[in-house]
């Protein structure tokens, strides 16, 4: 597990099987309980991918989604970008061709900068309690 400042990259096995699965969900399991988490998947290496390895890809962005994440996959192999094709799954990912511009995809807007209590549509129609008394 490398770590860029907020951004864990996390090097996906060659081997993607029930097997590396398992040992590489208990590496990655403390990280997607976290808040915020935002992680990166460097997919260089992999040569060859199970179906548990794409349940295991899309069981880790369901997880850091809920908690306000994001996870992103770089550096695909020939070998994964067509594992990913063939199960229909790759639009679902945000994918990079190498791990720094990944990483760097992070920083275009900080997790901190979004107030999570101010409403979406306050930067387009400001305070909607002041539109409604004008009416």
């Amino acid at each position: 597990m490398l770590t860029s400042g907020p951004v864990v990259v996390m090097e996906v096995p060659e081997v993607l099987n029930v097997k590396e699965v398992h040992s590489f969900m208990e590496e990655l399991g403390p990280l997607l309980e976290s808040n915020r988490p935002r992680v990166v998947f460097d997919c260089s290496q992999v040569r060859s991918m199970e179906g548990a390895g794409v349940e295991m890809l899309l069981r880790c962005l369901e997880e850091v989604l809920k908690r306000d994440g994001d996870l992103k996959l770089a550096a695909l192999s020939p070998e994964a970008e067509v594992i990913l094709e063939l199960m229909r799954v790759s639009r679902v990912f945000e994918t990079f061709q190498n791990c720094e511009d990944a990483v760097r995809s992070f920083n275009t807007i900080p997790a901190d900068a979004v107030p999570r209590d101010t409403p979406w549509y306050a930067n387009v129609f400001g305070d909607l309690g002041v539109l409604k008394q004008a009416s």
